[in-house]
């Protein structure tokens, strides 16, 4: 079979199937085509796009600017690895860094490599320059937590399917109760050794969960009054998902920076990625300033792709469509109709107990249990009537629209999303 020769949905499941590992449980659609808000699969039937790469393509799909930088990037240089300079790595190192207002940006590709990175940066400040014992450095982190699936990541998560058969894991981790500030504080002044607190402002695999509204700035708060890293992974959230440039603004109405912004709740450590594509291409970074970035010294850390031209061109371009369209603006107005929509028929519904969430990030719960297969055969009757949206921990469904969607269209998904859910009415 040729690269290029088409070939039907059931044959690319299958060839799936029987060649790929089996590590994902897709919703059975191939797709083949993306623009802005709509997907088409290989038979050519048109999709409202719910789950957006799980917020990857904020920007929308193919965004033409995006794409058209980096098919130029791609056409005259790709990779040189950080063995030599490239023309492109700072300037995009620039604009990262004015853009929300950090010294310094380390670049990676994945959203888990950021994560990590962001850890050892940590621990090295912890040693080099809080003070800690060396090896002693610990880290606090949510229940439920997601931020990605490395070794060490899942070393501290508590969801079992995720580490089941995966050990030994990675000390140095203290996990409390999320948007709980009371935990957050007896487990800061329990040791000295914490360099940091790694926490999602929206909790989003584990079902959009939106914390109070002063719960970041707490968290900043105690962060400061103990010398403890306030570590923020904006991978999902980040980048106008929520109806800011960043979660942990809560519910400021700016739509990029503010000075409210650099008080309120900024993080020490800022995790990016997804979205810093628009869903191109594999981009993510950590950002800090020269007090915590600068005890990384060369050889320390790295990775052969990571700020290579290409990244650097789309990161730009990604971060200069949000800007220019205003996305933040649109996702903060859109979300509160979807959620009010939605709210207009929840409160004569049988199967879904709420809708949350933030901006454009929202989840609906459906009076199931978590381990019956209803928010699955919801997301089938879905599909089936033009909208892809996927469950997350059994009975909630996630639903997280490109951005760049206008108000016709959301009300279009509203009424898809009810007539689906009607169905299923007891």
């Amino acid at each position: 079979m040729l690269t290029l020769d088409k070939i039907t949905s059931q044959q690319a499941i299958e060839l799936e199937d029987k060649h790929g590992a089996h590590n994902y449980h897709p919703l059975p659609v191939v797709l083949s085509k993306g623009k802005g808000v709509h997907v088409w699969d290989v038979e050519g039937k048109k999709y409202y796009d719910f789950l957006s790469a799980y917020s990857a393509v904020n920007q929308g799909h193919c965004h033409p600017k995006i794409v058209n930088a980096m098919s130029r990037q791609a056409e005259t240089l790709t990779l040189t690895s950080r063995a030599f300079h490239n023309d492109m790595l700072g300037k995009f190192e620039k604009y990262i860094t004015e853009y929300f207002s950090f010294d310094k940006v380390l670049p990676m590709n994945t959203g888990a490599e950021a994560v990590e990175t962001a850890i050892k940066i940590a621990r090295k400040w912890a040693y080099e320059v809080k003070g800690v014992e060396e090896r002693e450095a610990q880290i606090i982190v949510a229940e439920n937590n997601f931020h990605g699936r490395t070794t060490t990541v899942i070393s501290f998560s508590n969801d079992e399917n995720a580490r089941k058969n995966f050990g030994p894991f990675t000390p140095g981790f203290i996990k409390i109760p999320y948007d709980d500030i009371e935990a957050l504080e007896n487990a800061i002044k329990s040791s000295k050794n914490v360099a940091g607190f790694l926490i999602e402002p929206i909790q989003g695999e584990a079902g959009v969960y939106t914390p109070a509204d002063d719960y970041m700035s707490k968290a900043k708060a105690l962060c400061n009054k103990h010398n403890v890293l306030f570590m923020a992974d904006e991978i999902q959230t980040g980048i106008a998902r929520t109806g800011s440039l960043l979660a942990v603004c809560g519910n400021c109405s700016c739509e990029n920076h503010c000075e409210r912004q650099a008080t309120y709740s900024r993080p020490d450590i800022l995790i990016l990625g997804k979205a810093l594509s628009g869903g191109a291409y594999p981009v993510s970074a950590v950002l800090a300033d020269n007090a915590i970035m600068n005890v990384i010294k060369p050889g320390q850390h790295g990775s052969t792709f990571g700020g290579n031209p290409i990244a650097a061109a789309v990161g730009m371009a990604a971060l200069e469509v949000v800007k220019e369209e205003n996305l933040a603006l649109n996702s903060r107005v859109l979300g509160k109709l979807f959620r009010s929509e939605l709210n207009k028929y929840i409160e004569e519904s049988s199967i879904v107990k709420l809708v949350r969430g933030r901006g454009l990030l929202n989840a609906i719960v459906i009076n199931d249990s978590e381990d019956s297969s209803t928010a699955w055969d919801i997301c089938i009757a879905l599909r089936d009537n033009g909208l892809l949206a996927k469950p997350t921990h059994g009975n909630i469904i996630r639903f997280a629209p490109p951005l760049v969607m206008n108000e016709e269209q959301l009300l279009d998904c509203v009424s898809i999303i009810i007539k689906t859910l009607k169905q299923f009415e007891k």
